[in-house]
């Protein structure tokens, strides 16, 4: 019974050890950040208006609108970290053995192991040997370490032993960023405000629903918006002050924020996200003249208003833009989308543009001719809100990582023994990498010491 609970602990144990579960989980971690990048995190709803409403339902109970807080991604983050722990713990001894407790005598059967080896042939006593060959390491490699046994005088020098220990540093940076990452999912958030032009907001909603309240105010002064001759967006820019406790924050009045240049106060930053137009004050102007000729009278709309026309006629503006380029082909200017209802008539929806159409304008509306004019444009800013504590240990796992790679990848452990008997010097060495480049740099110093 002992040794089968015994097996079986041990099959656990090496599952956990396994090189093929880190790759496993590491594909795994790597399928799952492409879907978060392909999928929107905290959808918009213009982007949800693009899906089916199978594809929103699959989604939301699969947690892809909210990937990386998603029970699933947290589990495969414990699973990698508990592999790299039982990785760590299974291989860390020897090496660690290998770095504190090295081989300092090389004896006949060490040699032999050694892929580097050279004998020479020197004057001198064994004391004098001993200490040319002293300073010559010291000089020539690094300060040796001098051992006497059996009659014989071993010198050991090494450089860089902590190399060996780069993976276990790395290990442990990918640990020390998920633990940030789980800190920021636990005690951080990250949530969507939308905030109109001269507006302010004092809460946010993350997307499961929960408001936030975040103890001060930000205010959207203004925003404005560039576009390509294509009529796609070019840049959207946002004009934030914050204030705090009814007083204006030093430092944090009228400050630009465009994408990838965020605000950040108290631990929350305020990342530019989308924009809209606000329905909030906008008004728009319609200029109206009868085909017969007469002056043209201008009118002045809120969107949804019923407004008279001359001859019992009534029109309401549905919808607008300064810019029809990413709508109609062939058209720029201002546009608008009306409802147009003649006396005695039923509605009728059509588009008119600015006086620059004329001819498009006269296809609709009667006896009358529509113009749209423009209108007061207001914007909306919709910013994404996050609050992550765990980002500066984020920070400090990169820096590890950056550390650890450079050991494991760019050092090399380079160890060589000198043994010195009445016959001469026999001259060994190892590096942990690159041996090749070690082979020349051991001729080298083969080289120099004949010249002794």
């Amino acid at each position: 019974m002992t040794t089968n609970k015994r097996g079986f602990a041990q099959e656990v144990w090496d599952f956990f050890c396994s090189l093929k579960l880190s790759i496993f989980l590491l594909i795994g971690l790597a399928l799952v950040s492409i879907i978060g990048t392909v999928i929107q995190q905290g959808p918009q709803r213009e982007y949800l208006a693009t899906l089916s409403e199978t594809k929103i339902k699959l989604y939301s109970s699969l947690g892809f609108f909210d990937m990386y807080h998603s029970w699933w991604f947290i589990l495969l983050l414990y699973l990698l970290t508990l592999n790299l722990i039982c990785c760590s713990i299974k291989r860390l001894p020897r090496v660690w053995k290998v770095v504190s407790e090295p081989v300092k005598v090389m004896d006949d059967n060490f040699e032999k192991s050694l892929s580097n080896v050279k004998e020479f042939k020197l004057k001198g006593s064994k004391e004098e040997l001993k200490d040319r060959m002293a300073s010559f390491l010291k000089a020539e490699f690094a300060e040796p370490v001098i051992t006497e046994q059996g009659g014989e005088y071993h010198l050991f020098a090494q450089k860089h032993p902590w190399c060996r220990l780069g993976v276990y540093v790395v290990h442990l940076s990918i640990i020390i960023v998920f633990i940030g990452a789980l800190i920021g999912s636990f005690f951080g958030y990250k949530a969507y405000v939308n905030i109109p032009e001269g507006g302010s907001v004092s809460q946010v909603q993350t997307n499961s629903g929960k408001v936030i309240d975040l103890g001060f105010d930000v205010r959207c002064e203004k925003f404005s918006v560039s576009f390509y001759d294509t009529g796609a967006p070019k840049e959207f820019k946002s004009i934030l002050s914050v204030s705090d406790k009814g007083q204006p924050v030093a430092g944090l009045q009228h400050i630009p924020i465009i994408v990838n240049d965020p605000l950040t106060y108290k631990g929350i930053t305020f990342y530019q996200s989308s924009y809209g137009q606000s329905d909030e004050g906008v008004a728009y102007y319609i200029s109206v003249r009868n085909r017969n000729g007469g002056q043209p009278v201008k009118l002045k709309a809120r969107q949804g208003e019923r407004l008279a026309l001359p001859g019992g006629a009534f029109v309401s503006v549905m919808e607008a833009t300064m810019d029809v380029r990413p709508f109609m082909r062939g058209f720029d200017g201002p546009g608008a989308q009306v409802e147009y209802t003649p006396a005695g008539g039923n509605p009728q929806p059509f588009v008119i543009l600015s006086d620059k159409y004329e001819s498009f304008n006269a296809q609709h509306g009667g006896d009358l001719i529509l113009t749209f004019d423009g209108m007061d444009q207001k914007f909306f800013t919709g910013l994404q809100v996050a609050k992550d504590p765990g980002v500066w240990v984020v920070w400090f796992g990169c820096f590890l990582m950056v550390v650890g790679i450079c050991m494991a990848f760019f050092m090399s452990h380079k160890r060589v023994w000198a043994r010195v008997t009445d016959k001469g010097v026999t001259l060994g060495g190892s590096a942990s990498k690159n041996p090749t480049g070690f082979e020349i740099a051991f001729d080298e110093l083969v080289e120099k010491l004949n010249k002794l």
